[in-house]
């Protein structure tokens, strides 16, 4: 899988992917990011990206031409999908990244700034995807988000891939993760309460322990 980056902070990006399961998914050559600063496809002799809106109002807008050109330079694949970050456009889930994993060879991901694009970018990209109804300052972190969450889902990723079939969201929407517990059996606070494990986990019976799970996943209220 090749995730392409288009913004105009790419050092904002650099240290999240030289780490963890980004880090690991390139060493074994599973992905591949690429990251491309927007500003240095501008025609402006100043390096802008923006300017003020036709009919006025607050803040800048992105301007198109950089844009435009910074995807013309960019290799596509045969399975390539266009993705502008919006806190507009619908809203991204496991699902959609479950999809994206298994259809898609390339996702190009466009992060906005300002008061987001001019609107005739929206004719370059194949659909708009926001992370929730919220607002951030840029696309970079939504882009990080779809990047980590499409890259552990593709096979020989993660060292254990039974860690991702009963993971919250990993059946449907509604499904949370049933309780996970580790070491010690029993934890005491300075209060001296007991926290335990619940007995049937550490019964060694594997029958009771898959019926405890099902019984205690939870619902996504």
């Amino acid at each position: 899988m090749r995730f392409d980056i288009l913004t105009i902070f790419p050092n904002i990006l650099d240290s999240y992917i030289k780490e963890s399961i980004l880090k690991i998914a390139q060493a074994k050559e599973k992905i591949k990011i690429n990251t491309y600063d927007i500003r240095e496809f501008t025609k402006d002799k100043h390096k802008k990206i923006d300017d003020t809106p036709y009919g006025g109002g607050p803040g800048m807008v992105m301007m198109v031409q950089p844009i435009y050109d910074c995807l013309k330079s960019i290799p596509r694949m045969e399975r390539s999908r266009i993705i502008m970050l919006d806190p507009a456009g619908p809203e991204y889930t496991q699902k959609t990244a479950a999809s994206y994993s298994k259809v898609f060879d390339q996702i190009i991901l466009i992060c906005g700034r300002y008061e987001g694009f001019d609107d005739r970018v929206h004719k370059l990209v194949d659909e708009r995807l926001s992370i929730g109804k919220y607002i951030l300052s840029g696309g970079e972190l939504p882009a990080l988000i779809i990047v980590e969450s499409v890259t552990r889902l593709l096979p020989g990723v993660l060292g254990d891939a039974e860690s991702i079939v009963e993971e919250t969201y990993s059946e449907n929407l509604d499904y949370v993760e049933y309780p996970q517990y580790t070491r010690p059996a029993t934890f005491k606070t300075d209060g001296g309460k007991e926290w335990n494990v619940p007995n049937v986990l550490q019964s060694g019976d594997h029958g009771k322990i898959d019926k405890w799970r099902e019984e205690n996943h939870r619902k996504n209220d």
